[in-house]
């Protein structure tokens, strides 16, 4: 478990690229702190003047509808684990909209520059 990355992963890696080669400047990894919650929400990409964050989830961790499969051991653990996790990645969305924040959600494997294209419509560019 140590050896997955909490951030700079591929997809995530991909992204920004795309989104650099564009022209667009980001913070990676900021911590966003909502009112009365006692951590802070880190997207994975954040515009904080826009107020634009975007968070690139792995298809396995977070529960992909096409790419997502059953674990072959502890099934019970995992169904558990990532059903937390989506109601997690729900809850920090809520909240950011809540306070003003456009949130974008994309997955692991959806091409990097379509991913760019709904964060560059949410800049307005």
């Amino acid at each position: 478990m140590k050896a997955n990355r909490r951030r700079d992963t591929g997809p995530e890696l991909g992204v920004r690229s795309v989104l650099h080669r564009r022209g667009l400047r980001y913070r990676v990894d900021f911590p966003v702190t909502l009112d009365g919650r006692p951590r802070a929400v880190r997207p994975d990409v954040v515009f904080p003047r826009q107020r634009v964050a975007l968070f690139v989830d792995g298809c396995w961790w977070h529960g992909c509808p096409a790419h997502s499969s059953v674990a072959a051991t502890n099934v019970v653990y995992w169904k558990d684990k990532i059903a937390a996790n989506r109601e997690r990645d729900a809850r920090n969305t809520a909240h950011l909209e809540a306070v003003g924040w456009t949130v974008i959600r994309a997955w692991a494997h959806e091409d990097p520059e379509d991913v760019a294209d709904r964060v560059a419509f949410a800049l307005g560019r």
